[in-house]
């Protein structure tokens, strides 16, 4: 893929030129695509000889033939420096070992995508943009993770292609489930047709009440956003009340319960006119027994002086 660039679009240092490609450049090229399927296949002997836990993608001769670089995938660090000594003594040259994560996985080995094309990847993009999953949100796609992920098993590259378009697209769109007025009167969203900018709609026959849902009518009417008229946030219709005779019953019975209570005594109480305490003229409590009543045991009942 062949792409004009802005000197200020240019992100990595340009190599200078040295001159045209001869015919002797071009087999020499070719002849290192070549010996790098052999190199690959001998390397991946050695791994399994020294049980590596890592797995060779691909081999890259330099152009001057002085140094194979390989590229491997593993789940963690490895230990490859009893590999590299094997490896440098077989090919007899410089060796290098560069391990890459999945999405590199799938540019340099390739694949067909879910559209019938060759990878992203592996085709034209040079670099790896984030993706999130709010991206397939907002394109009102499927999250099931098999239909949206690509061969790395990481969400598809393609998502962020359409993104700012529905981004740009779904402002002032209003959401699923969402109630709008529309020309036929209060009505509930059922799909928005974002790239359109349309709403398909069901009118409501019967507002939601706290005991039933909204009764929709059964045909879906489309509108265009500038046909609906979007309900501001925090001041959409309470749901209606229906009356319950159980509880007017249960109200009346409570103010009549409350009418008959009896209201309180207006006698003194004992302790307001001082009933129950002794005077100093009242005898002491009188000893049922035969035995003479002796006061408090081991205490005096002298007054202090």
């Amino acid at each position: 893929c062949i792409k004009d660039l802005e000197p200020d679009q240019i992100k990595m240092e340009l190599k200078p030129i040295i001159r045209t490609a001869t015919e002797q450049d071009l087999d020499k090229y070719y002849k290192n695509l070549d010996l790098r399927e052999d190199a690959v296949k001998q390397c991946k002997v050695k791994v399994l000889e020294h049980n590596l836990d890592m797995k060779i993608i691909d081999a890259e001769y330099t152009f001057d033939g002085t140094k194979i670089i390989f590229y491997f995938s593993a789940e963690g660090r490895v230990d490859f420096r009893e590999l590299v000594k094997d490896l440098g003594s077989l090919f007899k040259m410089r060796i290098e070992l560069r391990q890459v994560g999945v999405r590199d996985e799938a540019r340099l080995i390739g694949d067909i995508g879910t559209c019938g094309r060759a990878l992203c990847c592996a085709s034209f993009l040079s670099d790896f943009q984030p993706v999130s999953i709010k991206m397939a949100k907002v394109q009102n796609l499927s999250l099931n993770p098999t239909k949206i992920s690509g061969s790395c098993g990481r969400l598809m590259c393609c998502l962020k292609y359409e993104n700012d378009v529905y981004k740009e697209s779904s402002k002032g769109m209003p959401s699923m489930g969402e109630l709008v007025e529309t020309p036929e009167g209060l009505s509930k969203v059922v799909e928005v047709v974002t790239l359109k900018g349309e709403v398909r709609v069901r009118t409501v026959l019967e507002e939601r009440t706290d005991t039933s849902r909204e009764k929709l009518s059964n045909e879906v009417l489309t509108f265009s956003k500038d046909e609906i008229t979007r309900q501001p946030r925090g001041q959409a219709k309470p749901p209606q009340k229906k009356a319950n005779q159980g509880d007017a019953q249960k109200q009346n019975q409570k103010t009549t319960g409350d009418s008959t209570k009896a209201k309180p005594s207006t006698k003194p109480s004992a302790k307001a006119t001082g009933a129950g305490k002794p005077t100093d003229g009242e005898s002491k409590p009188q000893n049922k027994s035969n035995k003479p009543y002796r006061g408090n045991k081991g205490k005096s009942n002298k007054k202090p002086q």
